[in-house]
């Protein structure tokens, strides 16, 4: 048997790497057995550009690329350090690759993407033999009337969708004490810089993924630091754009005021590469329309190694102060970005910071239910289920897989209310929209002629702690997620071999701009270093 073939029926076999397994049944913390660092992989850090001119030249063709990338999540998700990132493999991966070659031979290219390996979370629809499940058990098996937008636009674009990831289940909307990175379909996902932390969420295994170089790409969901935070405990760049970017149709709700997809990826010029695939106005969502004449075909013009020059950024003190190490290493940030020609305003603090939170979860408890029950009516009658209602009583009917460790008060706090016409929830939409915008990041940005903001993305990532839940401790995500409006998280740094983020965030639709600043910064530091699958945080 050829390696091809071998990949090829080990994908078919591990169709759901993940499904089924609860690992929270297994595994305690005490006993989970740590193997070996995986050997050096070929394609480690391999960019989209790379990798392009790698086929280009013959050296690599998207099938042996493909393949390369399936043996590398098999040897580390089911026989390696297991990080638990990958939730189901694609069994036609091989074979789009090998379709796509074909089409290189001809002298057919469609871009940038074309053969590049790219993973995806398992809250994003694709119609074919994958599952959308958003890690609950009880969407086991549903296979969606079409693709997500998202999805579409990756394939119109030659990218090989190669699997899916594992999330915090539901995007982390089901209890207020959940472990992020842990669902009831694909158990725990682990962080692979420090294997007993977490990757954070909910696009935990996309950033865990991508950290340890299973795909070359990777795309995450945010409603509020969903992309951003995962990006930050995974050393990664993470865009969540203005919403309305990118459509939303075909992706597991929260919130349709919050909700967007989103590049997660080692550099800011492949997440720039992503970004221009996924855009586009879209008539399944209304939201779309916003970004005609906003929104660029390539944001790769946008990367300038000298763009912090001349720029007025704004510091937003308020999102300091939670750990001193992380304040330090912002602080050498700032000097960074000061030596590179950029103006600091400081403090420069959105003022209302604080003041939105009870709302945006009255507004998120609306729609989610409102959402979601419009989401599963889209599946048609083959739904596993049909409404959060019966999404609830699977829950405890199941209690033994779905909920061993937490609970799920928000969905039953989301079943409580009412339609979206009742005062309260208007209410609440407008008062996040007014301390957001408004009141919030167009002020202290107009106030001080600012082109963007920068903040900690977060600290350390915390032990993963299935009694007790996350640890979160702080940093920056609401107002860009309440407002939405754009948020890049480009790395920093590390904490005793632990990754930390720096945010760019500012008005609607000025992607073009913090890519520009996220890139300066990066080609100035060049900071970022592939995992080393630790046991445990080290001192360094």
């Amino acid at each position: 048997m050829n390696r091809r073939t071998f990949v090829r029926n080990a994908t078919i076999a591990s169709i759901a790497l993940a499904s089924v397994r609860n690992l929270a049944e297994k595994e305690s913390r005490a006993s989970v057995e740590i193997a070996a660092p995986p050997p050096a992989f070929e394609l480690d850090e391999a960019t989209v550009d790379e990798l392009q001119r790698g086929m280009s030249s013959g050296k690599y063709t998207a099938d042996s690329l493909t393949a390369k990338y399936l043996n590398r999540i098999l040897s580390i998700d089911k026989e390696g350090p297991t990080i638990n990132s990958v939730i189901e493999l694609n069994p036609d991966a091989l074979h789009i690759a090998s379709e796509l070659d074909k089409e290189r031979k001809a002298g057919r290219t469609r871009g940038r993407l074309h053969g590049i390996p790219v993973i995806i979370k398992d809250n994003i629809d694709t119609h074919d033999r994958m599952t959308t499940t958003a890690g609950s058990l009880a969407l086991g098996g549903s296979i969606p009337p079409q693709d997500s937008f998202v999805t579409k636009r990756l394939r119109e674009a030659g990218a090989v969708i190669i699997g899916k990831t594992n999330l915090s289940e539901w995007a982390n909307f089901r209890s207020s004490h959940s472990t992020s990175g842990w669902s009831g379909r694909g158990g725990q996902t682990k962080n692979p810089y420090v294997l007993d932390r977490n990757p954070c969420g909910s696009s935990s295994g996309t950033g865990a993924a991508i950290a340890a170089n299973l795909a070359t790409i990777g795309i995450g969901t945010e409603t509020d630091g969903s992309v951003v935070c995962p990006s930050n405990a995974n050393s990664l760049v993470g865009i969540k754009p203005t919403l309305g970017l990118i459509s939303r149709a075909g992706i597991v709700p929260i919130s349709h005021s919050q909700d967007t997809a989103g590049p997660m990826c080692r550099t800011v010029t492949d997440a720039a590469i992503l970004l221009s695939v996924l855009t586009g106005i879209d008539p399944r969502d209304d939201a779309t329309k916003a970004s005609g004449g906003k929104s660029l075909s390539d944001y790769t013009r946008a990367l300038d190694a000298d763009g912090l020059k001349g720029a007025r950024i704004g510091v937003h003190r308020k999102a300091f102060g939670f750990n001193d190490a992380v304040d330090k290493l912002m602080n050498d940030c700032i000097d960074i970005v000061k030596r590179h020609g950029a103006t600091v305003i400081d403090p420069a603090d959105v003022p209302t910071q604080g003041k939105f939170d009870d709302s945006e979860l009255e507004v998120l408890l609306y729609e989610f239910k409102a959402d979601l029950n419009s989401y599963l009516a889209s599946l048609g009658p083959r739904a596993p289920v049909k409404s959060l209602k019966e999404i609830i009583d699977f829950n405890e009917q199941y209690r033994d897989r779905e909920m061993p460790w937490f609970g799920q008060d928000i969905m039953t706090k989301a079943q409580a209310k009412g339609p979206l016409t009742e005062k309260a929830y208007r209410d609440a939409l407008a008062k996040n929209h007014r301390l957001s915008r408004k009141e919030g990041i167009d002020f202290v940005m107009d106030k001080n002629k600012l082109d963007a903001l920068i903040a900690p993305t977060g600290g350390p990532p915390w032990p993963t702690d299935w009694v007790n839940g996350d640890h979160f401790s702080g940093g920056y995500s609401t107002a860009s997620a309440v407002a939405g409006y754009p948020h890049i998280t480009v790395p920093a740094g590390y904490l005793f071999g632990l990754p930390v983020g720096l945010s760019f965030f500012g008005h609607a639709w000025s992607e073009p701009t913090l890519i520009k600043f996220a890139y300066a910064f990066e080609q100035a530091t060049k900071i970022r270093r592939p995992p080393l699958f630790l046991e445990t945080a080290k001192l360094s």
